[in-house]
């Protein structure tokens, strides 16, 4: 662990760590504070809330699926450095834009934003991962990986909080703030140009069959298509145990969203540990050989999960704080539980994510994190109808944890296959 974090110290690491964690913290600084505001003080319709929040976490996915393909396309044929100095600069005027938008407390235009915002974070995403293995050596991939994405669900968890507790017309001003201070460290980040191998830059505008021809291209390779099945499926239970944490907290265990909080907390931070633990663990060697237990741990800690969810007796009549929730001895049990979920799921996912920047060519890293991340949106939406589907046909929220445990067993299984195949 000592080894990966030093990484931090590095001029080649640091700058491309600084910008992508202040990305990821302006993407949900931004759309914390837009849910916040329409949720609470322009709207007071519960149907019209629900209906906002369900577009608005569409509207960010979406550009994932669209553009991810023409991302990678671009990040293998161009200078990253470059590339990552023009999306930081873009961040600003949207941002701009997005101040107006909340100033004046207009729903269409922040939507708008969002959407941008998830374009801005689609172009950004292959660069962050590819980069790593131009400016590291080949032992400090892993750790580089997992330090990205810790700081990533660091950032995630920040800006969420950020969003909710300051007020909006602060908030207006501080997003601005903090695209130019992306924009800034951006200028640190060491060149990093295209490969002798890489292809000419040749852009195929119509985005379907772009992305359907680089999904296609990449998954019918075996190794990478057990890779990015596997992550995809992490993020599409990532996504339902997301989803269930509102409504588990308010109707299964009665308290309020201040325990929300403490569970995206506790998850996020969990997500972190297990992110730069398993380099660890590795010694730096990419390898999916944790893979199987650590996912089928995440498995158990689901279950457990459910059993003390399921056997919670709720305090009182009236919604508990998180103070009244630590209180209660099976409340400790709880997060205990969402840690040990939360930082097995980031052993499992950060060596698939090394694993894919490192098994091709450095001029198709990429394409090959933009097809994954094609991929992950499609397993994330699909996780999320499924939830919503089975709570249609009945099936409880607490109950729902099941199928949530036997896709990590699905997952193991794919992770197995993989660390058999290239280990």
């Amino acid at each position: 662990m000592q080894t990966s974090l030093r990484l931090l110290g590095r001029r080649n690491f640091a700058p491309l760590f600084a910008t992508q964690f202040l990305n990821a913290f302006n993407d949900n600084f931004y759309k914390m504070a837009m849910v916040v505001l329409v949720t609470y003080t322009i709207y007071s319709d519960p149907a019209k809330e629900q209906a906002f929040n369900g577009l608005a976490a569409g509207l960010f996915i979406l550009p994932f699926f669209l553009f991810s393909a023409l991302a990678g396309q671009i990040s293998d044929s161009t200078d990253k450095a470059r590339v990552a100095r023009i999306i930081k600069s873009a961040e600003i005027a949207i941002m701009a834009v997005g101040a107006v938008a909340i100033w004046l407390q207009t729903i269409p235009l922040m939507l708008l934003v969002l959407f941008a915002m998830g374009v801005h974070s689609a172009f950004f995403g292959p660069l962050k991962y590819a980069i790593l293995p131009q400016h590291l050596e080949p032992e400090n991939v892993l750790g580089g990986t997992g330090l990205v994405e810790a700081g990533t669900y660091l950032a995630i968890l920040s800006g969420t909080i950020a969003g909710g507790v300051i007020p909006a017309p602060v908030a207006a001003v501080a997003i601005v703030g903090f695209a130019i201070l992306g924009r800034l460290t951006a200028i640190g980040i060491p060149p990093a140009p295209p490969e002798a191998d890489a292809p000419p830059l040749k852009l195929d505008w119509h985005i379907v069959r772009n992305s359907w021809r680089l999904v296609s291209a990449t998954m019918h390779i075996p190794r990478l298509y057990l890779a990015i099945m596997a992550i995809s499926f992490f993020w599409a239970i990532g996504a339902v145990i997301i989803a269930i944490f509102p409504p588990l907290v308010k109707n299964a265990l009665g308290a309020d969203e201040t325990v929300a909080t403490l569970f995206t907390a506790m998850f996020s931070v969990g997500i972190a540990i297990g992110s730069v633990a398993v380099n660890r663990l590795l010694k730096g060697k990419v390898s999916a050989k944790y893979g199987p237990v650590s996912v089928i741990v995440m498995g158990v800690f689901i279950l457990d999960l459910w059993w003390a969810v399921s056997h919670w007796v709720p305090l009182s009549a009236t919604l508990i704080d998180w103070r009244d929730f630590l209180a209660e001895p099976w409340g400790y049990r709880v997060v205990a539980d969402l840690l040990g979920i939360a930082i097995a799921g980031g052993m499992f996912v950060v060596p698939l994510y090394a694993f894919l920047t490192t098994t091709v060519t450095k001029s198709q890293t990429a394409r090959t994190i933009a097809a994954n991340n094609i991929v992950n949106s499609f397993m994330m939406v699909l996780g999320t109808l499924v939830y919503a589907g089975i709570g249609l046909l009945g099936v409880s929220i607490t109950d729902a944890l099941l199928l949530v445990a036997a896709a990590c067993l699905f997952s193991a299984w794919l992770a197995q296959t993989l660390h058999r195949a290239c280990d």
